[in-house]
Formats: C-alpha cells, sequence, structure tokens
C-alpha cells in the first residue's frame, strides 16, 4: 500500500493513504469502502503498539495498511466511533486476525457485530502503547458516539471525531431532541475545552481544525438538524 508523508487529510477509497509522524504517534489515514469511510491506524512511536479507530471496511487492505514484515506495529486495540454499519464491517474479521482489544460505547456496544472487550464511558482512557487518548461522549448522531482526543508531547491537541463533527457541521441527526443533544455536547465537551489548533479527524471526508469551524457555530444551531 502506498502512504504518502504530505499529510492533509484529503484520502479516497483505493488511493493512497497518507501519514503524518506526531512527537509521539504516527496517524496514518485511508478512506474504504462504498461511503467513502476515513481509517485511523495510530502507532506509539516508542513501543510500536497500533491502535485502529473504525474498522469500516474492506478487512484486506486494513491488513495491508499493518504491514506483513516483522516490522510491522503490533494492533493491540481497535475503536469503534459508533454503531452505524459503514463503521465495522471490517471489525470481525480483523479483530480475528489480529487478536486485537475490540472497544466501544455501551450505548452502542450491543448494534455491534463482535462484543466489545472493553466498554468505555465519557472521561475514560485508551492506551496506545505509552500514549493515552481520552474518551469524549458525543450523544446525537448515536447514543453512545464517542471521540478519542489526544495531545502530543508539544500540547497540541488531535481529535479523531467519527461521525460527529466534520468540516461544514455537526454529524446528521433525526430530530430536534438528538441535533440539541449534540450541538450541547460538542459545544460543551470540544469546542469549550479545545484551542483553535486543535486538528480534528472525521468518520468520512477531509479534515478541519476547531478555529476554522468555531465561527460558524451559531449558524449550525440556526440551521438545525
Amino acid at each position: 500500500m502506498d502512504i504518502l508523508p504530505n499529510y492533509d487529510g484529503a484520502v479516497e477509497p483505493g488511493g493512497p493513504g497518507q501519514q503524518r509522524t506526531l512527537d509521539r504517534l504516527t496517524v496514518t489515514k485511508i478512506s474504504v469502502g462504498p461511503m467513502d469511510n476515513n481509517v485511523y491506524l495510530l502507532v506509539c512511536r516508542t513501543t510500536g503498539e497500533a491502535l485502529l479507530i473504525d474498522a469500516a471496511n474492506d478487512a484486506e487492505r486494513l491488513m495491508d495498511l499493518l504491514g506483513h514484515g516483522p516490522d510491522r506495529p503490533e494492533l493491540r486495540t481497535i475503536v469503534t466511533t459508533h454503531r452505524h454499519g459503514d463503521h465495522w464491517q471490517a471489525l470481525g474479521a480483523v479483530a480475528g486476525a489480529t487478536g486485537a482489544q475490540t472497544i466501544a460505547h455501551p450505548v452502542d456496544a450491543p448494534h455491534l457485530p463482535v462484543p466489545p472487550d472493553r466498554l468505555v464511558h465519557h472521561g475514560d482512557a485508551v492506551a496506545v502503547g505509552q500514549v493515552m487518548l481520552d474518551v469524549i461522549h458525543l450523544r446525537g448522531h448515536t447514543p453512545g458516539s464517542i471521540a478519542l482526543l489526544h495531545r502530543d508531547a508539544d500540547g497540541s491537541p488531535h481529535l479523531f471525531t467519527g461521525d460527529s463533527l466534520f468540516p461544514g457541521g455537526p454529524g446528521r441527526t433525526t430530530n430536534p431532541t438528538d441535533f440539541n443533544s449534540l450541538m450541547d455536547d460538542l459545544q460543551a465537551r470540544v469546542f469549550d475545552q479545545l484551542p483553535d489548533e486543535t486538528w480534528f479527524y472525521p468518520g468520512h471526508g477531509k479534515d478541519s481544525t476547531l478555529g476554522a469551524e468555531r465561527p460558524h457555530l451559531a449558524e449550525w444551531r440556526e440551521r438545525g438538524w
């Protein structure tokens, strides 16, 4: 698999991946499946242990992402950000092939094809080697949607948002109650807590920063669900 070192977050199904090197992690992004799902492989630069965010589709391609040589990272954990089927089509195959621990929020867990080995709640942490990721529960796109927050050694935040936050607005909701819940959580748990330079990685499409999106929060509220 071709992995490009010049990271801008724009990937396509079947196309090359992109990798960025942070102080403590590498982040590799590829797109898979008919719904252009993003998959993120996080590897601890100290231990070589890895975590996969959303085994969305195309198990063979995800195994290629891990690599096949003796120096490939050891996949220890697969986190599913939420219950929707386009985010877990390859979960059983990849977990079975690697023995990786599977993680999800308890509200969405019953809807997954593989019962999670670990259930996480808002404020919990998930390890990638020597690096800890904070769990942020964002209620609305689904009741059990979660995001993962990494703070690099220089303090810069990197947020993996699943389908809860995209460039241009929150994830899809189906009624005003869920929309307001998601907007309230995004405001209180993301935008009020994290700085503009926070880079976020969504479940589909290109990345963005909180600073680029923050001026539009009132517009999103007005637009509604």
